[in-house]
């Protein structure tokens, strides 16, 4: 459900009342709105064109969301590492993802400046499920099960890594937590804005929530393209993403894979990737000429 339009049906229908400058509910209005349209552009050198990152996030503090992912990540770590299931340091696939993040992470800081102090971790789980996902903060985790059962490639794996970078770069856990919380405009808005409030703890209190996220239609789209056009800088051939979601729509005819729940297939996400290929074609070009 968008907020934006609930509050434009709501104006829309409510009585005019007056409301003065200088009163707390003006001002909590006017940071609401402030906020909410003062969306962050993406790089100013995009080859893809995904425009600004919702102003909404900014109701959520990011630096407390982060610390919940990094909670959350530790746990999982650690419930995974008591289970035999954390592939250790010197696993080959393990290996094989930290090369292809160390050619995507350069290529972060212009979709969102706090990436250049997120302390990036890429982890493998040992499991059949076919998932990977990256929260907040670049606390980033692949299962074997997506590795091994699609028999992917190095370029598509780049793909799915850049896909979920996005994800994290373009706050899309921030955009929906505050979508989903925040209720109204006026005094309530005004002490979550000068005390975070609910959103605040919701914020804190995420949890394991952010392993299960649904994210819109166009959260999707936008990581589909970010993560395009980041793995092509890293060097990664852009038509992979097309052979990814072509493999994850054949998996989905066996009951779906878990990455689907969160990530649905689809070919109208398979003509967008194949229509801005060529706009990222030159900068996987330059990648490979070094």
């Amino acid at each position: 459900m968008c907020l934006i339009c609930n509050l434009k049906t709501a104006s829309a229908h409510a009585p005019t009342e007056a409301v003065a400058p200088s009163s707390p509910r003006w001002q909590a209005r006017r940071a609401f709105l402030l906020a909410a349209g003062a969306g962050a552009a993406g790089s100013a050198l995009a080859q893809v064109d995904v425009g600004s990152a919702s102003g909404l996030r900014k109701l959520v503090p990011a630096e407390t969301l982060e610390n919940s992912a990094r909670q959350q990540y530790t746990q999982v770590l650690s419930e995974a590492r008591a289970q035999g299931a954390l592939a250790p340091d010197g696993h080959p696939q393990l290996q094989r993802l930290h090369t292809i993040a160390q050619k995507l992470i350069p290529h972060t800081t212009p979709w969102n400046k706090r990436a250049r102090n997120w302390k990036w971790q890429v982890n493998l789980i040992s499991s059949k499920q076919i998932n990977a996902w990256c929260m907040p903060g670049g606390k980033i985790a692949f299962y074997t099960g997506i590795l091994e059962q699609l028999r992917l490639n190095d370029d598509e794996v780049a793909m799915i890594m850049g896909h979920e970078m996005a994800h994290a770069l373009r706050e899309h856990a921030r955009e929906r937590l505050a979508k989903t919380q925040a209720t109204g405009l006026g005094l309530s808005i005004a002490s979550q804005l000068l005390g975070l409030g609910s959103l605040g703890d919701a914020a804190a209190n995420l949890g394991t929530q952010l392993l299960t996220l649904k994210y819109s239609r166009d959260d999707e789209t936008e990581s589909d393209l970010v993560g395009l056009e980041i793995a092509a800088r890293g060097g990664y051939r852009p038509e992979a993403s097309v052979t990814l979601w072509q493999k994850m729509q054949a998996a989905s005819g066996n009951g779906g894979p878990s990455f689907l729940s969160t990530h649905p297939s689809g070919n109208n996400r398979i003509e967008e990737l194949q229509a801005n290929l060529p706009k990222v074609q030159h900068l996987y070009e330059q990648a490979r000429k070094g």
